[in-house]
């Protein structure tokens, strides 16, 4: 399943946040290592984000209005109104599967051992049949496959002994499966049953707290801000526009800041500007 990715057009709405001004503490000299680790522990118990490569205590992330939050989402919104999952799955069984092979492993490398997967073994029955020697053989090109085909078979077997062979569209349930943590019940429930829920991933991760959205220390603490800042009729759908966007545009080294057309309402200070034209 394919993408758009964000254009290059800034929005024409007026901005509804400014980003504020730098604000550091001052540091007195070059820092020793005692004094980096007070800084650290200093930044800890003040519920700072982190601390500069000089020893300063770095500014604790600013948070978007939530007037910028709805801007922000609506901007990157118009440029893929019906976004999809990139990994390819044709039942709630093959999309569990497929979530539960990502981690730690790109779309595009499951894809392709989903495809030889799915075509042996479509369902639950059949995944318990191939077994964890014939799944582990169509997926030895991805990160963790021992561990993954151990998980792809039992929950298989799980499902047909305790959910009729049909895919839980609870959270509770889905997360005793084999495999199956926080994140990929998130993913299940809000593309195969259309639940507004919000998978944080790396991508999401770093967007909530690069862009002021929802900054949190944890996965959890960022998907608890983004659940209760996105307005509510926006909240399904997001979860894709903001991993598409951290994907391809908001990258993690070096974000494309000059082609994102929800800059206007980023609080992130260091935007990277247009690379110069040869």
């Amino acid at each position: 399943m394919g993408s758009t990715k964000s254009m290059a057009t800034r929005p024409t709405r007026k901005a509804s946040a400014q980003p504020p001004a730098r604000v550091q503490a001052k540091s007195t000299g070059k820092p020793t290592a005692g004094s980096l680790g007070k800084a650290k522990a200093t930044a800890k118990a003040m519920g700072k984000a982190s601390t500069t490569p000089t020893g300063k205590i770095a500014a604790k992330p600013k948070l978007m209005t939530r007037a910028a939050v709805r801007s922000f989402i609506e901007a990157i919104a118009a440029t893929n109104p019906e976004p999809e999952s990139e990994l390819e799955f044709n039942t709630p069984f093959t999309l569990l599967v497929a979530v539960v092979l990502s981690a730690q492993a790109t779309d595009v490398s499951v894809n392709r051992v989903t495809q030889t997967l799915f075509a042996e073994a479509p369902t639950p029955e059949a995944m318990e049949r191939l077994g964890v020697d014939g799944v582990a053989r169509h997926i030895r090109s991805i990160g963790l496959w021992q561990g993954k085909a151990r998980n792809v078979v039992e929950l298989s077997r799980q499902l047909l002994a305790k959910h009729g062979g049909e895919v839980p569209a609870d959270r509770e349930a889905l997360e005793a499966l084999p495999g199956v943590g926080r994140k990929t019940a998130n993913v299940v429930l809000n593309v195969a049953f259309k639940q507004d829920t919000m998978a944080v991933d790396t991508h999401i991760f770093r967007l909530g707290n690069r862009t002021g959205i929802a900054p949190g220390a944890s996965p959890r603490a960022v998907e608890d801000g983004l659940v209760k800042r996105i307005p509510p009729e926006l909240l399904r759908h997001a979860h894709h526009w903001l991993i598409l966007h951290g994907r391809y545009v908001c990258k993690a080294r070096k974000p494309e800041c000059w082609r994102c057309v929800a800059a206007a309402w980023c609080l992130y200070r260091d935007k990277t500007p247009a690379p110069e034209q040869a």
